[in-house]
């Protein structure tokens, strides 16, 4: 999807209030957005909410996108946002869930996938950095998980690409030590 014209034209068309335009733009990116969702959430069906969820947030708030940098960096934003917000809100769910049922069955760790455990980890991991220092959040997953490069997340989060690049020097450093 990354520089594609003809998204970014749709994207353009749909921020200045044209209705047709989001339509298609929502048409067009769906399958992406859930890509990406995927990428961060280890069940299909929780990847499937937070697009869902991404979706509604573009919709709405796609007259903030004003085309100084590229839509597809803008929705990578928006789109980690939500995965990590279905996550925390799944989370919050489960800890209500298990405190209003007397017998709470444990994940069995043999039938939980090592890269389904290994993505919890990461999100637990990313809550923890996000509970110390937000600022070095947002570049970690747009580098590592959404695999944008340096120029697209400094534009992005208007800021320098050394600053960006300690960044995230740090919250790799943080979220490697939270790992062990």
């Amino acid at each position: 999807m990354k520089d594609d014209p003809q998204t970014e034209d749709l994207a353009r068309r749909a921020a200045v209030g044209d209705s047709k335009a989001l339509d298609a733009l929502l048409a067009r990116i769906s399958s992406h957005v859930l890509q990406q969702c995927i990428r961060i959430l280890p069940c299909r069906q929780d990847a499937e909410e937070a697009c869902q969820d991404a979706l509604l947030q573009v919709a709405r708030k796609i007259t903030s996108f004003e085309g100084r940098s590229r839509f597809s960096t803008w929705l990578y934003v928006v789109t980690a946002n939500c995965a990590r917000q279905t996550y925390r809100s799944l989370r919050r769910r489960a800890a209500e869930q298990a405190g209003s049922l007397p017998l709470v069955e444990v994940a069995d760790p043999r039938r939980t996938s090592v890269i389904a455990g290994s993505r919890l980890d990461l999100l637990d991991a990313l809550e923890r950095l996000e509970a110390h220092r937000p600022e070095l959040v947002a570049p970690l997953v747009l580098r590592d998980l959404c695999q944008l490069d340096y120029h697209d997340i400094a534009e992005q989060l208007k800021i320098p690409i050394g600053t960006l690049k300690s960044r995230i020097h740090h919250a790799r450093k943080h979220v490697r030590s939270s790992l062990q």
